[in-house]
């Protein structure tokens, strides 16, 4: 039986710990392919083994969260946001806090501070108290624990003393007030904060949210992009949004590609030519056909890559998750440890061991170290996609660091795979016009892309038009043709003696009549972006199936110094391993016979206009016709792996230094919950640095 892939909307989860916690309650169940993403709320999986898919989805509930059907469409009670929880909290904390000074001595009596107290506690027992009870329940303690235990402590010690008319020293309901409300704006930053990071993809979707406007018997009918299949005919007028992909059938319109390609100059679309969902019409009209609907859209697979790029974690991601995992029961082992030092050991009141425990508690932040790398990961690759380059994975943002090659096949990626002619050599006495003419002839009932080129070229130039009765196209040597006066042709491969072109005869009634040399043109930033690789202290590397000499004036050309010709895609294999041997080695192609080269190369990358067998073997993909987008996709690596790094430092040199602090009684509960607050947003806003850093 086939595999199931299971897709869930997940709400509740505000941190790495929750969705470690639903990772590892699903991995329990021998479910496969799991990513849990706590910032989009979305949990995937493969049901292999076929298990009961609503008692999956009642455990996952049983861990505290929600599963909603639509979450642009989920409505959440007043009561329940996060936002209106820190109101309440704050303005009942505050008479609390600020007692000491206000004019008012009734807050000085034990029982008033209790009444004030208590409803800001009720809040902190359902908000933290029922994920920590469930992520105890999941085996995987969140920080949850640390705020509810922590609060829970001053409440009770300062209700006791309350009870027992223990005078002053026994009160501290604005430890406890303070610690819930100081928590609670930390998570109301946090969550503005990772919304921002998931930006790019929600970018994306909003941009599938269109109408199209369908005709139907001349009349127009205005649906739902959803709504769109195959074949229906659609008008999309100046300022609209293209609705799904599909071929142009009449009118003429510039259209903003820029979401997909990164390239701010408008493409100009007349009939027959491709249009992409999500596009934007600038100026014009046109009626198209819908050929791509739905999931298959080039858009709705790009948003499907970036959420499975953002769950693919880079290994340096392990070591943040692995401490998160057992960071909670370390903190409280330590907060007992500190209390019974305190205590016990150097004698201090129990009130001061109390609040150096608690301040153990609340300072510590294991949200820090899980946010470190999924934050940078997403703005990375968020900022990657704006500028046409498609990421599939948030570890290959670390499988390019120290890259010392690159790799280049050298047609349609050095070059543009558009073939002109050079030189026109005529053995006969027919003209330049009539060569032209029986060139283009021949070659417009041919598909190769040699061919296609050729005539792009001569169709603006002076030539004497012949009429074709027939052409044939013989594969691997060239095409023959007969015109209606009965004269054959033929156009095929030329003198293998002239190899520093590519070279074509021409034939006619098997006399030869001319020799054609064409040349591929290279791309005008192929020499800069080598001169740029350079500098970075990458070699760049030349490697293709083309002739050795050809190779080598391209090189030459450009200034790749090491040249690989002639190369079959084993041969290719052999090259790249020979590479990846002496470091780290990124293959750029777009050929069916590049793609076991860019598999087997540390990261693969291949160009927008590449076969569909290229793109899928690539790592990365770059969306845009600028072959400069590798530096920018060099940078941007490079850049996300320095945030998530210095990320992790802070992280973890925040525990390491805040957590003793807090033990030896520098640090008040009051003062590790404000620091434990924004030590999370810290970190986001250090990801989210990413979007605007300018990058070298």
């Amino acid at each position: 039986m086939a595999e199931q892939i299971i897709e869930l909307n997940v709400t509740g989860m505000h941190c790495n710990n929750c969705a470690l916690s639903v990772h590892k309650l699903l991995e329990k169940k021998g479910l496969q392919n799991i990513h849990v993403d706590f910032a989009s709320e979305e949990v995937k999986f493969t049901n292999q083994k076929h298990a009961d898919l609503d008692l999956i989805k009642k455990d996952i509930e049983g861990l505290g969260y929600k599963i909603v059907d639509d979450p642009a469409n989920q409505i959440i009670p007043f009561y329940d946001k996060v936002e209106n929880k820190f109101i309440f909290c704050s303005l009942l904390s505050a008479p609390l806090l600020l007692h000491m000074v206000l004019p008012w001595h009734f807050l000085h009596q034990p029982l008033v501070q209790l009444i004030i107290c208590t409803p800001v506690y009720l809040v902190g027992l359902f908000h933290f108290g029922k994920s920590a009870i469930n992520s105890i329940r999941g085996s995987m303690p969140n920080m949850d624990v640390l705020i509810f235990t922590g609060s829970t402590a001053a409440y009770f010690y300062s209700l006791i003393g309350t009870i027992q008319n223990l005078g002053e020293h026994y009160q501290f309901y604005e430890t406890c007030a303070t610690i819930i409300s100081l928590v609670l704006l930390g998570n109301v930053l946090e969550k503005r904060s990772v919304t921002q990071t998931t930006s790019a993809i929600k970018d994306l979707v909003k941009i599938q949210h269109v109408t199209a406007n369908k005709v139907v018997d001349g009349k127009i009918e205005v649906i739902n992009a959803k709504e769109v299949r195959p074949g229906d005919t659609l008008l999309v007028n100046q300022g609209d949004k293209i609705p799904v992909d599909g071929e142009v059938l009449s009118g003429n319109a510039s259209l903003d590609e820029a979401m997909l390609t990164g390239e701010s100059m408008p493409v100009d679309k007349e009939k027959y030519d491709k249009v992409i969902g999500g596009t934007i019409v600038i100026n014009g009209n046109i009626k198209m056909i819908a050929t791509k609907v739905g999931s298959n859209t080039v858009l709705s697979q790009i948003i499907d890559l970036m959420k499975k790029a953002q769950g693919a974690k880079p290994p340096i991601q392990k070591l943040g998750d692995k401490v998160a995992g057992i960071f909670v029961p370390i903190v409280i082992i330590i907060a007992l440890i500190t209390f019974g030092i305190t205590y016990f050991a150097i004698h201090t009141s129990a009130q001061t061991a109390i609040m150096n425990a608690i301040a153990v508690l609340v300072i510590s932040c294991p949200c820090a170290m899980g946010l470190a790398t999924p934050t940078a990961v997403m703005v990375g690759l968020g900022r990657a996609a704006k500028n046409g380059i498609l990421i599939k994975g948030g570890d290959t943002i670390e499988a390019v660091a120290n890259t010392k090659y690159v790799v280049f096949d050298k047609t349609g990626t050095l070059t543009t795979g558009k073939f002109k002619i050079q030189d026109v050599k005529i053995e006969d006495d027919l003209n330049i016009e009539q060569i032209r003419g029986i060139i283009t002839a021949i070659e417009e009932r041919s598909n190769h892309p040699i061919a296609t080129s050729l005539v792009s070229g001569l169709v603006a130039l002076p030539q004497t038009k012949i009429i074709l009765k027939l052409a044939k196209e013989e594969k691997g040597l060239g095409m023959r043709a007969e015109d209606i006066d009965g004269n054959n042709y033929f156009l095929g491969s030329g003198n293998k003696d002239l190899d520093d072109v590519f070279n074509l005869s021409l034939y006619k009634n098997q006399i030869l009549i001319a020799h054609i040399a064409i040349d591929d043109e290279i791309k005008p930033e192929a020499k800069q972006l080598v001169a740029e690789l350079k500098k970075m202290g990458i070699i760049p590397i030349l490697l293709s199936g083309d002739k050795i000499s050809r190779c080598q004036k391209v090189a030459k050309i450009i200034g790749i110094d090491e040249v690989h010709g002639e190369m079959l895609p084993d041969d290719k294999l052999k090259v790249i391993d020979i590479y990846k041997q002496k470091g780290k080695t990124i293959m750029i192609g777009d050929g069916i016979n590049d793609a076991p080269a860019l598999t087997q190369a540390d990261v693969g990358v291949s160009m927008s206009g590449s076969s569909q067998v290229a793109i899928q073997s690539a790592s990365v993909v770059l969306l845009n016709t600028d072959l400069y987008s590798v530096v920018k996709f060099l940078q941007t690596s490079k850049h996300t792996l320095i945030t998530i790094k210095q990320n992790l430092f802070w992280a973890f040199a925040y525990n390491f230094v805040a957590i003793p602090l807090a033990a030896f009684g520098f640090l008040n509960p009051m003062v590790g919950a404000f620091a434990m607050a924004f030590s999370d947003v810290v970190v986001i806003g250090n990801s989210l640095r990413l979007k605007k850093k300018k990058l070298n």
